[in-house]
């Protein structure tokens, strides 16, 4: 991240940043909670959840709890450098010979909260 100007910010606190290594902190802090809110905002409701089995209509209604939950969720996931492999593919046939793959459309049913993950 690179920032063009090092002038101190307040942290979550409310109290104020002068070095330069904590402001760049709070600057990746800042985007990422505000990236998470917007990506919970744009999930569509009545999807299915995959795999975790966690609707989006909890997500968005349950506030601040399991905003925070999720937010530590996505935290562990992006610390380890790895996505666990819960996708799930649904495969749905179009049309022509129904033993000829090329005849489905595979959905990948990803969790709901690797929907928000991959949004930020």
């Amino acid at each position: 991240m690179i920032l063009r100007r090092f002038t101190s910010r307040k942290d979550e606190k409310g109290d104020l940043i002068r070095d330069s290594h904590s402001t760049l902190a709070r600057w990746r802090n800042h985007f990422f909670v505000f990236g998470f809110e917007m990506a919970i905002e744009k999930l569509k409701r009545h999807k299915s959840p995959g795999s975790e089995q966690i609707p989006v209509e909890l997500i968005k209604a349950g506030g601040r709890t399991i905003h925070s939950e999720i937010h530590k969720r996505i935290n562990s996931t992006c610390n380890k450098e790895e996505l666990p492999e819960e996708s799930i593919i649904v495969t749905i046939y179009k049309k022509g010979d129904k033993t000829d793959c090329s005849n489905y459309r595979g959905i990948s049913l990803l969790p709901t909260t690797y929907k928000i993950l991959s949004d930020i």
